[in-house]
């Protein structure tokens, strides 16, 4: 994740209780929301704490306006947003940090020859 880019996020719990929100700091920010930081908040009071969705933009200014946009949408036009990239809900937050597993050329596609 760059430095100096912003970023569209949508959380759901597990009862598909929505959540969106703008950051520059991306995985800081969802490991604050999975940890319950501001017990007092809409996502730690209903566990929305599953990344389902986010974009990444050039700047903070086009992340808020994306952020107010998908705020306008009625729910059933974020959840087709959501199944569109996601359709399974998997928490997309949950392979960060994880080591990556050694390329195996094994498993590797290999063209069919007629």
């Amino acid at each position: 994740m760059a430095p100096n880019q912003a970023y569209v996020y949508i959380l759901a719990s597990t009862f598909k209780r929505l959540y969106t929100g703008v950051t520059t700091r991306l995985r800081h920010r969802i490991e604050e929301h999975k940890q319950s930081v501001n017990q007092n908040s809409h996502s730690s009071r209903y566990n929305i704490d599953k990344l389902v969705h986010y974009e990444c933009f050039e700047s903070i200014t086009q992340a808020i306006a994306r952020e107010t946009e998908i705020k306008g949408w009625l729910r059933i036009k974020k959840i087709e947003l959501i199944v569109a990239n996601n359709p399974t809900w998997k928490d997309l937050s949950l392979d960060w940090g994880q080591p990556i597993a050694p390329f195996d050329e094994s498993k590797s596609h290999k063209p069919e020859t007629f």
